[in-house]
């Protein structure tokens, strides 16, 4: 018999096989009869290679994230799990805002989406740079003047408004005037204690609900904690007493505002300047507020504050007297030449009054100036620290 040629007694349509033990292979199926297979059967120079290419690009919405797990990569923070990357959530589907924009997506059956107003991107885009998020720690932002009368309580509760109502995570203002501050009297008072409660109770303080036990809290979610009522004894609030609530306060929140006194050589001003992260100086309208303002710089960059002072945003307020004779211009210059930034707070009925301050009745200026003013604050926050 011939090697190699098929023997007589193959059925017709089989193969014969190779291999101590032969097994036969249907050629119009191809389906092995046996399951053992002698792999010498197969020269290795007729086996098939077949390459596998694998594709390691990443669309465009996932460059937006480093994946988590991968060796190398940073953990992400909680500000990554966005609607858009969770939900899939198509941009075009958007419903946009604006009248024209959104009269010619529902005449056109949601085909036709131009996107937001011009308005609305703005507001968007600037509830982003106040909505930034920190990775740990809280940050300390004292605001002070050297001059009493000039707004300083009021652009604080107005700061913190700003921040808390935009922000997802908690926002305190401490009253660390020692001089019967009237900060809680800017919001609905929910409760009588003040700084001193925090001292005294420090032992029995376990947790975010107890503390806010001891703060009054304001539709937009701020919370305030309020100085000593009594002259007399919040002169007795020192430095070790500033720094209990400090602690207290920067274990539950992740902005702590301080709305200081006009002495800024307090014993108190010490560890306030010490833990700050950024800094807003409070001055009005009128020659000598400015010039006074412009003094509280001076004094803290030959005080070992200069990182501060550069830093710092200015609060003009513009509701001091003096303001419509001023040139309010030439002041901002002198204080863009030694801060940061200037922001205008403009007139308001609503604060005029000294009363507790409904973020919704201000004037869309006022809130809109209060927003800029949190978007600085944050950013400079941002830029000293770090996220």
């Amino acid at each position: 018999m011939a090697s190699g040629s098929d023997s007589p007694d193959t059925p017709k349509g089989k193969k014969a096989v190779r291999g101590s033990e032969a097994e036969t292979v249907d050629e119009e199926s191809g389906v092995l009869e046996e399951e053992t297979v002698d792999p010498s059967a197969f020269d290795s120079d007729e086996q098939e290679r077949e390459s596998i290419a694998v594709d390691t690009s990443v669309g465009d919405q996932d460059t937006l994230y480093q994946r988590r797990g991968e060796k190398g990569t940073v953990p992400e923070p909680a500000a990554m799990l966005t609607d858009d990357r969770l939900l899939g959530v198509d941009k075009k589907s958007k419903r946009p805002e604006g009248f024209w924009q959104r009269f010619l997506y529902e005449i056109s059956f949601h085909l036709i989406n131009v996107g937001d107003s011009r308005k609305a991107r703005e507001r968007k885009a600037l509830d982003r740079r106040i909505a930034t998020s920190f990775d740990s720690g809280a940050r300390f932002v004292p605001v002070l003047t050297r001059k009493g009368g000039v707004g300083k309580t009021t652009i604080t509760t107005l700061l913190g408004m700003a921040l808390a109502r935009t922000r997802e995570d908690r926002v305190i203002a401490v009253d660390a005037n020692p001089d019967r501050g009237t900060l809680a009297e800017r919001i609905p008072k929910s409760t009588p204690a003040t700084v001193r409660d925090v001292v005294n109770l420090v032992a029995g303080i376990h947790g975010f609900t107890d503390f806010t036990e001891l703060v009054s809290k304001d539709k937009t979610r701020l919370h305030v904690l309020a100085s000593d009522t009594d002259p007399q004894l919040s002169e007795a609030f020192d430095e070790d007493d500033y720094n209990v609530v400090a602690d207290q306060a920067g274990r539950y929140y992740s902005i702590v505002l301080t709305d200081c006194g006009t002495g800024v050589v307090h014993s108190v001003m010490k560890p306030t300047l010490e833990r700050a992260d950024g800094l807003v100086i409070v001055s009005g309208g009128s020659v000598d507020e400015a010039k006074l303002a412009s003094e509280t710089l001076t004094w803290l960059e030959v005080n070992g504050h200069a990182d501060l002072v550069k830093n710092a945003i200015v609060a003009l307020n513009t509701a001091t007297q003096g303001t419509n004779v001023v040139k309010l211009e030439e002041i901002e210059t002198h204080f863009a030449s030694r801060v940061r930034d200037v922001v205008r707070i403009p007139y308001d009925p609503v604060l005029a009054a000294g009363s507790v301050i409904d973020w919704d009745k201000l004037s869309p200026v006022t809130r809109e100036a209060a927003r800029g003013l949190a978007a600085l604050v944050v950013e400079g926050v941002v830029e000293r620290r770090g996220t």
